[in-house]
């Protein structure tokens, strides 16, 4: 399986700022916590709306196991052509001749929100990378992902376990691809000032 590199930086826009300082910024831009530069770049604007637009369709995959609605795949498909650029892309199977590609911007994204699917748990930064065929003629991916956990009474030795079990589902199920190794690492912990006052308020309430 290859890999085609068509830049050596990690999807850096005109403005200067990489595509993933502004995915690690979707929910603070959503919480009203826009900086300076965020209110008035367009480059930025445009990465961002590509970004929530592939989010959007990503969560419909992972929260409906069923059969997808009929466009869910050309939008899809949209949003991905939409990406600012194209960046490294990947090979995935396919039973016609030719091949196919998708880019590891959007894969990266899938997985994401994989991860962000477990409570107290926010993806930082994706990379995946080919890691060659299986017996069984399967695509392998290395993954390294990093994550910020919330503070709270859950232990981080329960969370991570779930976060893996995610993104080994999300691959093979959303993707056509198959984890070969994932390096998971905790960058960060933060505090969700409502996640406690839920915790006390049931507290109080037993």
């Amino acid at each position: 399986m290859a890999v085609n590199e068509t830049t050596e930086q990690d999807y850096v826009l005109p403005c200067g700022r990489e595509l993933e300082q502004v995915w690690e910024r979707l929910d603070a831009l959503e919480a009203g916590r826009a900086d300076a530069h965020e209110l008035t770049c367009p480059h930025c604007a445009a990465a961002r709306d590509s970004l929530l637009a592939l989010r959007a369709a990503t969560r419909q995959m992972i929260e409906e196991p069923d059969t997808p609605p009929p466009d869910l795949v050309g939008r899809i498909m949209s949003a991905v052509r939409a990406e600012v650029r194209r960046g490294r892309t990947l090979d995935l199977p396919t039973p016609e001749p030719g091949a196919v590609e998708v880019s590891e911007q959007a894969v990266s994204t899938v997985l994401r929100y994989a991860a962000d699917s477990v409570p107290g748990v926010r993806a930082r930064r994706c990379r995946v990378r080919p890691a060659g065929i299986g017996d069984s003629g399967e695509y392998l991916v290395d993954v390294e992902l990093s994550v910020a956990v919330r503070f709270g009474p859950t232990a981080v030795a329960e969370l991570m376990p779930i976060v893996r079990e995610r993104i080994t589902a999300a691959l093979p199920a959303r993707i056509g691809l198959t984890l070969h190794r994932l390096d998971l690492t905790i960058a960060d912990v933060y505090e969700d000032p409502s996640a406690s006052t839920a915790d006390e308020s049931g507290s109080d309430q037993r």
